[in-house]
């Protein structure tokens, strides 16, 4: 073992001149101890030449800077010496570049240092194993850190590696496996039968200008094989160098619990459904007018009684089930996609049915305010067979638990069927992906990415931790591999599975240029080459802000104001708000808004403020609701309640502007989704208690309606038009079938008042949902059936009416107008005039009469879908020519025409 004093490190760079001194809340913060402690990383390697590290690490005594490494490891501090480096590269200060601080803007403000020359033809073997980053001066160490190398691995490998087919790929006669993996010492593919522990060994080859290592073998012996990697490699999470066994990251399919990955070509004419090849897809909707239903598999069939495969994908071929039934009704009346929660594989989900919990207690017989329900189905929960599936683990296989087999490529033929049926259905199909995150980093049992290539995929803090802002390790498109793997996935799902369109969960965690990647990749798919149209697959995802790439730390973001204008829809929580009241997180889920009774029909919460409060809270909820209505446009120029004349860019939403599009198609309206309680969980919490379960239903449509009636796209959580609840649980993600199960009977009730909620989210909320579980009443047959009709009815008008997709803002401002915007308007009424139509949004307790001077002597009335639909209420609806008067019964929302 040789020992790198502080004297070596001095002779080696001895030129070298002062880097700024610490800063002095850090020395006043800091410790030697500190600056000695390789268990963290702040040092980063950004490309071949440079390393940055923190102004406050870059010690203003130093006199030397080097890189020491060591491919095995075994580098330690000891004495104020680093003991156990034989090798080293030269460093000296210097300042980065204006393309480098661009690159690296989090990066801008740190010392720079750059490799010396001579040593640039071993920045490959020393990437090999643990790297440091060390400085000393007068003859004593005096910083030593790790070094992170997501940079300088792009900088050698990228630009090859990013064209390299990766995983399976079947070619005349022969299959070649590859796998991205350039630190590692050896990488060796291990081979056998599924379902056999007897495996062979085969040697890999790596290509030193990408970082690949592959191996090539027969199609015919190697078909069907199960398969892992082998990996030698320095894991900095553990410090030293391990052998992994893992499987590959470009998984096209998987053995039970995703053990092992499986060879097999989604090219086998085995794999395909009879018409696979020759399905032909509804007509395609562009995202500006999509209509979406959001689903989870198992909920769609786990509890339908009609369904001969529970819980599955199969669920979705069967012809005469309630839940096909349902949603073929809803494609009739102009619902264009179903949106699926995520379907890949998962971790949190034991595959083979044998190894999967149930609850064990009669839950249908206990209280709905009880407790017991809960805890019994926690109980069962860790190994249950539900899980909302955030939790990636292979990204581009279908998910094990809804298939029949889960063992193979049984899943791969299911998962095939249900777009096909869902497609024969007239419903394209949008696939909830979730690149963000990964379940498992380091050396996790669940670990994939970063136990081949350690250190680079997971997005990494300032010292070397993994980021978890997304709730669990997140990764790092901004790298190249993790970039691409992003996108070739995406064009996995688009070409061998007919995805029609992709939902991004957390899309502000990755880069812009990363998503639009994406999109240019897509749309280079064709009918005749791919077998899918690439331009008419839709893109939305969840644009927030926030965590360690917040207001474009590291990069610009593919969040609500930097996507507007690509065509990528983004989540508008503006909208949702206004329409529910307060906040998701709101400690008091009271707080009203404008389909949930604000000021018009008060409920006791002392959180509502007074009724002053109450009204000019309400205004301004209308107000951004207007700007829902034009697509959330920025320029959209309107009269908000004060009778100023604004743009939706300046109504202000909780310190930011409300309207952030520049298209309709560019920010996606609704009213609920998974996230967070149900639509009429969020009502029961905010009516009066007394409401009605008619009324309660009226009100969800009124809710639902600001959603489908904007301009640009709208999507709604299955079973919402069915009064759907999950007994006030507000995070469902792991709450089994008991709470999540969509009741497509109504006689089988709503899911209200099936107990209280688990604990683990929502025991701070049982003081309040307790006594409504127990005092609510469970909506009827006839108030699900006639909110659904009235759901639909709207659903069939808006697809229709071809104002109801504008092309474009100009068309927006001159056919969109709220002519009865101003101080005067009506709390808690909406007017809004499109085109030739006229609606009305009464989400008041009482009728309403609305008067437009400008439709005086216009012949209107009460569009034909309504006048003839099913909603006696508002049928009552009327228009008085001479006046120009509108009346719309209470909590209605009426559509006129001329």
């Amino acid at each position: 073992m040789v020992t790198i004093a502080g004297a070596l490190i001095a002779a080696a760079l001895s030129a070298a001149p002062p880097v700024p001194s610490a800063s002095a809340a850090y020395v006043a913060s800091e410790t030697q101890d500190d600056r000695l402690d390789l268990s963290t990383a702040h040092a980063q390697w950004i490309d071949a030449g440079t390393v940055v590290v923190p102004r406050e690490m870059a010690s203003g005594s130093a006199t030397s800077a080097a890189l020491v490494y060591d491919r095995d490891g075994g580098i330690a501090v000891g004495d104020g010496e680093l003991d156990g480096a034989e090798h080293q590269l030269r460093l000296r200060a210097t300042s980065l570049s204006d393309a480098q601080k661009a690159r690296f803007p989090h990066l801008s403000d740190y010392a720079a240092f750059t490799v010396d020359r001579g040593g640039r033809s071993r920045v490959r073997e020393a990437l090999t194993g643990q790297v440091l980053f060390a400085q000393s001066g007068d003859e004593a160490l005096v910083t030593a850190t790790g070094v992170q190398t997501q940079g300088v691995l792009d900088d050698l490998y990228g630009a090859k590696a990013t064209r390299a087919a990766l995983g399976p790929v079947f070619k005349a006669g022969s299959v070649t496996l590859s796998v991205w993996a350039p630190t590692a010492h050896d990488v060796e593919l291990e081979l056998g039968e599924a379902g056999s522990a007897d495996t062979a060994t085969v040697r890999m080859r790596r290509d030193r200008a990408s970082g690949v290592w592959s191996a090539t073998g027969p199609a015919s012996a190697w078909r069907g094989k199960a398969y892992r990697y082998q990996v030698e490699v320095w894991a900095p999470s553990v410090q030293k160098v391990v052998t992994n066994k893992v499987t590959d990251p470009y998984s096209l399919a998987l053995t039970a619990d995703s053990e092992r990955s499986l060879v097999v070509d989604l090219g086998d004419r085995a794999l395909a459904p009879a018409g696979w090849t020759t399905l032909r897809k509804p007509r395609a909707v562009a995202m500006k007018d999509a209509q979406i239903q959001e689903l989870h598999i198992r909920d769609l069939s786990v509890e339908d009684t009609t369904s001969a495969h529970p819980g599955t994908y199969r669920a979705f071929t069967e012809q005469h089930s309630d839940g096909s039934e349902h949603l073929r009704e809803l494609a009739r009346s102009g619902t264009s996609y179903v949106h699926l929660l995520p379907a890949f594989d998962i971790v949190t989900i034991a595959e083979k049915r044998a190894d999967q919990a149930t609850p064990d207690c009669d839950l249908g017989a206990l209280p709905g305010d009880s407790d017991k329900q809960q805890e019994c189905v926690m109980k069962a929960a860790p190994a249950d067979a539900y899980n909302w599936g955030y939790d990636p683990y292979h990204y581009t296989v279908p998910e094990g638990s809804y298939a029949s087999d889960p063992d193979g490529t049984a899943r791969t033929v299911e998962f095939r069927e249900m777009v096909q049926s869902l497609n024969e259905d007239g419903l394209r199909v949008v696939m909830d992906v979730v690149y963000n995150h990964t379940a498992g980093s380091g050396q996790a049992k669940t670990s994939v990415l970063d136990k081949i290539v350690p250190g680079y995929y997971q997005r990494l803090l300032a010292d070397g931790s993994v980021a978890t802002s997304t709730c669990c390790a997140n990764t790092a498109p901004e790298n190249a591999m993790m970039g691409k793997l992003v996108v070739d996935s995406v064009l996995t799902w688009a070409k061998a599975y007919k995805v029609d369109g992709f939902r991004f969960d957390l899309m502000g965690h990755h880069p812009k240029a990363n998503i639009m990647a994406v999109r240019k990749a897509l749309d280079a798919l064709t009918t005749s080459k791919d077998g899918v149209d690439g331009k008419s697959i839709i893109l939305y995802g969840e644009g927030w802000n926030f965590g360690e790439i917040a207001d474009d730390a590291r990069f610009v973001q593919a969040t609500q104001k930097n996507m507007a204008g690509t065509g990528i829809a983004t989540f508008n929580d503006r909208s949702r708000d206004a329409v529910r009241g307060g906040s998701p997180f709101d400690a008091d889920p009271g707080v009203q808004g404008f389909a949930s009774g604000l000021f018009t029909d008060p409920n006791d919460s002392e959180a509502n403020g007074t009724p002053a409060e109450q009204k000019e809270r309400l205004l301004h909820y209308q107000d951004l609701i207007k700007v829902g209505l034009s697509g959330n446009l920025a320029d959209y120029e309107f009269t908000d309640s004060t009778g100023r004349r604004v743009r939706g860019s300046q109504v202000d939403y909780n310190g930011a502007p409300a309207g952030y599009a520049d298209a309709p198609g560019d920010a996606l309206a609704y009213a609920d989704a998974h996230d967070n309680e149900t639509l009429y969980d969020t009502l029961a919490f905010k009516l009066p208690v007394a409401t009605s379960t008619a009324d309660r239903a009226r009100m969800q449509v009124v809710a639902m309606a600001t959603a489908l009636l904007s301009q640009g796209p709208a999507l709604s959580q299955a079973g919402s038009d069915l009064l759907r609840s999950k007994s006030l649980d507000r995070n469902s993600y792991d709450s089994g079938d008991w709470f999540n199960a969509i009741h497509w009977d109504c006689g089988a009730g709503n899911g209200f008042a099936r107990g209280l909620p688990p604990a683990t989210d929502n025991e701070d909320k049982w003081s309040y949902a307790k006594p409504l579980l127990a005092s609510v009443p469970v909506p009827g047959c006839s108030d699900i059936e006639g909110a659904s009709a009235a759901y639909q009815d709207l659903l069939k008008l808006r697809t229709d009416e071809a104002a109801f997709h504008l092309a474009d803002s100009g068309h927006v401002q001159k056919e969109l107008s709220f002519p009865l915007s101003g101080a005067g308007e009506t709390a808690g009424v909406i007017t809004m005039r499109l085109g030739d139509l006229v609606v009305v949004f009464n989400a008041t307790a009482a009728p309403q009469q609305q008067v437009v001077k400008e439709a005086e002597g216009i012949d209107y009335r009460l569009h034909p879908v309504q006048a003839d639909g099913t909603d006696d209420v508002v049928k009552e609806s009327s228009f008085t020519a001479g006046s120009g008067t509108f009346t719309v019964p209470a909590r209605t929302v009426a559509v006129f025409t001329r």
